[in-house]
C-alpha cells in the first residue's frame, strides 16, 4: 500500500535521497524554500514507512501556480506513482485557473492525458565555463537596493509576481547577480544558483539579445573552469548561436505546458532563460 501525504521539512533528506539517485541538481535548501512559500503544496508518496515518490508545487499570487520536482525512486517507477502524484498536486492547486510546468518529451506525453497543452519549447545548455571565450561585460553587479525595481519589471515579463523567490536567490548566491541600465531603467537582469553537480545561471531577462549576453557574460566570469548551465528559452536563433560559440551544448529538450486557461503568459520572449523547470 502506498500512501500520499503532503511533505514536512523533516522530509527534506528523502527529497535530497531522491535527487541524488536521479543525479538532478537540488540542495537542501531548494526544498526548503518550497516548503516555506507553500507549507501544504508538495507531496509525498510513502511505502512501509519509506518516501518513494515527491511531487512540488507554488502559486504565483493564483494568476497561475507551478508543478515541479516529480520523482519516483528507480525501484518502484512504472507502477503510476508518478501519475498518481501528478493528480494530487493538481488536486492541491484545484482552485487555480492556470497551472504550468516543463516536461521532458516523455514526461510530455503523460501531461498530454492530463490534459495539458505545449505552450514553447526550452533547452538546457551546458558547458564548462572557458575565459577564452567570454566577451568582455558591462553589467553591474546587482545591489540588494536594486531588488524592488526588479521585482516590477520581472512582473511583467514572467506574468505574475515572483519577488520571494527573486530575493531567495539573491541571498543564496549574489555573486551571480547582474544588472543591466539605460536611460529609461532596467535593460534585463540576471541571477544564478549553486548545485550539487553544477551552477545554474537563471533567471536571464533582458529587452534583447545583446543585453541576455551581455549579463550572461558577466554571470560566467564567477564561473571559470566550473560546469554551468541555462535552461534557455527558443525565442531567438541569435542567442543559440552565442551559447554555442562560447561552448554550451543541449544535454536535454524541455516543453513548457500548461492545463487551463494561459490568460497571463508574461514576455516569454523577453525570458532568455528560466529559473529552472521546478520554479518556471
Amino acid at each position: 500500500m502506498i500512501e500520499y501525504r503532503h511533505m514536512e521539512p523533516d522530509n527534506i533528506g528523502a527529497g535530497l535521497e531522491l535527487c541524488r539517485k536521479a543525479q538532478w541538481n537540488q540542495l537542501a535548501r531548494d526544498w526548503q524554500v518550497f516548503l516555506e512559500l507553500s507549507p501544504r503544496g508538495s507531496c509525498v508518496a510513502v511505502c512501509d514507512g519509506k518516501i518513494i515518490g515527491t511531487v512540488t508545487t507554488i502559486s504565483y499570487e493564483h494568476i497561475f501556480s507551478w508543478i515541479g520536482m516529480v520523482l519516483v525512486d528507480p525501484a518502484n517507477r512504472r507502477q503510476g506513482i508518478g501519475l498518481r502524484l501528478l493528480q494530487e498536486a493538481l488536486h492541491i492547486l484545484g482552485e487555480e485557473e492556470t497551472v504550468k510546468l516543463d516536461a521532458t518529451p516523455a514526461g510530455r506525453e503523460v501531461y498530454l492525458k492530463l490534459n495539458f497543452v505545449d505552450e514553447y519549447r526550452l533547452s538546457r545548455m551546458g558547458a564548462v565555463v572557458n575565459p577564452v571565450k567570454l566577451p568582455v561585460s558591462t553589467a553591474r553587479s546587482l545591489s540588494r537596493d536594486d531588488l524592488p525595481a526588479v521585482f516590477e519589471f520581472d512582473q511583467k515579463v514572467f506574468g505574475a509576481r515572483r519577488h520571494l523567490l527573486l530575493e531567495w536567490l539573491f541571498t543564496g548566491a549574489p555573486q551571480y547577480a547582474f544588472i543591466a541600465e539605460g536611460e529609461v531603467g532596467i535593460m534585463g537582469y540576471c541571477f544564478g544558483r549553486p548545485g550539487h553537480n553544477f551552477t545554474q545561471i537563471g533567471p536571464v531577462v533582458a529587452t534583447d539579445t545583446a543585453i541576455a549576453k551581455n549579463l550572461v557574460s558577466a554571470a560566467l566570469q564567477k564561473c571559470i573552469g566550473g560546469t554551468v548551465i541555462l535552461d534557455a528559452t527558443h525565442f531567438d536563433e541569435e542567442w543559440f548561436k552565442w551559447l554555442d560559440s562560447i561552448g554550451f551544448a543541449e544535454q536535454r529538450p524541455f516543453i513548457r505546458m500548461y492545463h487551463g486557461s494561459n490568460r497571463f503568459p508574461g514576455i516569454p520572449g523577453k525570458q532568455f532563460a528560466i529559473l529552472g523547470p521546478e520554479f518556471g
